[in-house]
């Protein structure tokens, strides 16, 4: 029997001993938004040896246009039953979107990442990432009204204003019964803010375990009555979402970052991974900020990045290097600081590894190391969409990553976007210039 076959073998055993009436297969699209269709467990053996017949453009994100043959695999890896519908005993498995004749489909964004992940393997590395990921919860608004923040808290606040004490906790058990374990858990800097920081793992792992992490966060607000957003920019005047990712190679049980000079805070691999990602910043940064409202928080301080540095210090570069454990080889990492938490995690962790390993292969040579000066003359970071979108439609190294399709797709949603907020009178139009003109 195959691991493929042993591992499905399970997946039935386990439906059966837990009682588990119907299973939901998920799926992102090029956006990373949440795909599901459920089928009943009659269905599920089947399923597991040929798949279930989709139209492939749900995945175009908000551009669809004809429908596309494709078949969901699901994979067995990935099931867990969700802990948020005891009573009704539904699980969900992750799927492989392939084309009918067994081909990757080129719109999967799994598939993106498990390419640049079998090519890290080539060279001997596996992509371990850990994320910091922020968000808000807000009481539910009537309509039209603006976020109402639960509490008044600050940044690691514990008091009576803490009124996320419950919902991390409930939140963190339900994560750690699908096998997702939480490092940390707090109050973040911003009222009703809060953050999660997950356990680092490999990066399929983590893209899967993020698009969980959505959901549940949000199944939890709901059954608390409250919502969740992982907007990146919900209140003006107070500090925007992002997702911090903590990222290393490993060679074997090896951290490939890891340097055993003292005061060099990076091998030579490191530092070429490092410089290949700074170099391709710009075409990244569609990704890891892919809204209108993503470079609200990028343009408006608070830590949030601008600029196309690196630094060991805490100012607002779009890379640090963490020195809390300078002996400790495993914690040897780099801190990407521009993603926010609505972003798609397979291409995101897709391209930003694509422009790491590039940097190794090619010899990049990694910028001097910004401590604390003034940013003024660097690199900036793309300062809307429009400009993001331009650098990543024209980046060779992302159609080579990621392929044709995605790029396509996601450049044909990310314009659409644009024209629609373009076309958009705000209310902050009609402040400033409704009484005045």
């Amino acid at each position: 029997m195959t691991p493929a076959a042993r591992r499905g073998e399970y997946v039935l055993r386990t439906v059966e001993e837990r009682g588990v009436r119907f299973v939901r297969l998920w799926f992102v699209d090029v956006l990373g938004l949440l795909k599901s269709f459920a089928i009943p467990v009659s269905e599920l053996e089947e399923a597991l040896e040929e798949g279930v017949g989709i139209d492939g453009s749900s995945l175009e994100g908000g551009t669809r246009r004809h429908e596309r043959d494709a078949i969901a695999h699901p994979d067995p890896d990935t099931f867990q039953v969700l802990p948020w519908r005891p009573g009704s005993l539904v699980a969900r498995m992750l799927c492989n979107v392939r084309l009918p004749d067994g081909a990757p489909f080129p719109g999967d964004s799994r598939h993106a990442l498990r390419h640049v992940l079998a090519r890290a393997a080539e060279l001997g590395y596996t992509f371990q990432v850990g994320p910091e990921v922020e968000f808000f919860l807000f009481a539910e608004p009537g309509q039209g009204e603006e976020p109402r923040p639960l509490d008044a808290g600050a940044y690691f606040d514990l008091t009576t204003l803490d009124v996320g004490s419950d919902f991390r906790r409930r939140t963190i058990e339900y994560l750690e019964q699908m096998g997702i374990p939480v490092k940390a858990s707090h109050h973040e800097a911003a009222a009703s803010q809060h953050e999660m920081d997950l356990r680092h793992t490999d990066a399929m792992s983590m893209a899967d375990s993020l698009i969980t992490f959505r959901l549940a966060v949000k199944e939890v607000a709901r059954e608390l009555g409250v919502y969740a957003t992982f907007m990146p920019k919900p209140i003006d005047g107070a500090a925007g979402s992002g997702m911090h990712l903590h990222c290393s190679l490993f060679e074997d049980d090896r951290n490939a970052f890891w340097s055993l000079e003292e005061n060099v805070p990076l091998s030579e691999v490191g530092r070429a991974f490092l410089a290949g990602v700074l170099a391709h910043a710009p075409e990244l940064t569609a990704l890891t900020n892919q809204w209108v409202n993503s470079y609200k928080r990028l343009a408006t301080g608070f830590e949030a990045p601008e600029h196309v540095a690196w630094t060991r210090r805490g100012n607002p570069s779009l890379v640090r290097l963490p020195s809390n454990r300078p002996g400790k080889e495993a914690a040897a990492r780099i801190e990407l600081r521009s993603p926010d938490p609505a972003c798609n995690p397979y291409l995101t962790f897709a391209l930003m590894l694509a422009a790491g390993l590039r940097g190794i292969e090619r010899g990049y040579q990694l910028p001097a190391e910004t401590n604390g000066e003034p940013l003024d003359g660097l690199r900036r970071l793309p300062q809307d969409l429009r400009e993001a979108t331009d650098a990543f439609e024209h980046s060779e190294l992302a159609r080579e990553t990621l392929g044709e399709t995605i790029c396509d797709w996601f450049v044909a949603n990310k314009r659409r976007e644009w024209e629609d907020y373009r076309r958009t009178v705000t209310e902050l139009d009609r402040t400033r210039l409704l009484g005045l003109l």
